[in-house]
């Protein structure tokens, strides 16, 4: 079976509910940086050293593909009838595993470069591009309505991939420092 379908060799694509639109429409811009976020979400995901972080970045790519799926429909009761939707539950999901993580770090008293370990640093890439997302979503919602907790969950993610960032960037930190201490013992061990 082809990939490709030569429906959009002039220039427009299809809604989830059909509709044809311009590549460049706005709301097919809006979906598809959340799909480059996912993307991006993806790479990141493949650098964490902590696999609760690995099991909530799985957890947010599947929910990214029903957020895209909601923005790309005309109709919205087309999409429901097909899929689940994002819900209170999965922005609850995400303020929970942010307040959990702020407890459970180093308090900061100043702006951080981004990203200090591989997966931070990615995470921090993911995190503009959901903001980036974010801003497209918020200013096509000025003509076309969307659930709030369509806006909440946007919101929310761009929060939830920077206290992941700061946690791969903290076990980053402390795997350093066992590998130093490590090094350190074994070096003196060496010279008895």
């Amino acid at each position: 079976m082809a990939i490709y379908t030569k429906t959009g060799d002039k220039g427009t694509t299809s809604l989830f509910t059909g509709e044809r639109v311009k590549k460049y429409n706005t709301r097919v811009e809006t979906y598809g940086t959340f799909d480059e976020c996912n993307a991006q979400i993806s790479v990141a995901e493949k650098y964490c050293l902590r696999e609760e972080n690995r099991e909530l970045l799985r957890w947010v790519q599947n929910r990214m593909f029903i957020l895209d799926g909601e923005i790309a429909s005309s109709d919205p009761d087309k999409f429901y009838g097909k899929s689940d939707r994002i819900e209170e539950p999965d922005v609850k999901k995400m303020e929970d595993v942010i307040d959990k993580y702020i407890a459970k770090l180093p308090e900061l008293h100043e702006f951080i470069l981004p990203g200090s370990s591989l997966a931070g640093a990615h995470l921090h890439l993911a995190r503009t591009v959901c903001r980036r997302a974010e801003r497209l979503l918020t200013k096509i919602s000025e003509d076309i309505t969307f659930r709030p907790q369509v806006l909440q969950y946007a919101n929310r993610l761009s929060d939830f991939l920077y206290i992941l960032a700061r946690d791969e960037d903290e076990a980053d930190r402390q795997t350093k420092i066992c590998d130093e201490v490590v090094r350190r013992y074994q070096q003196a061990v060496s010279k008895h």
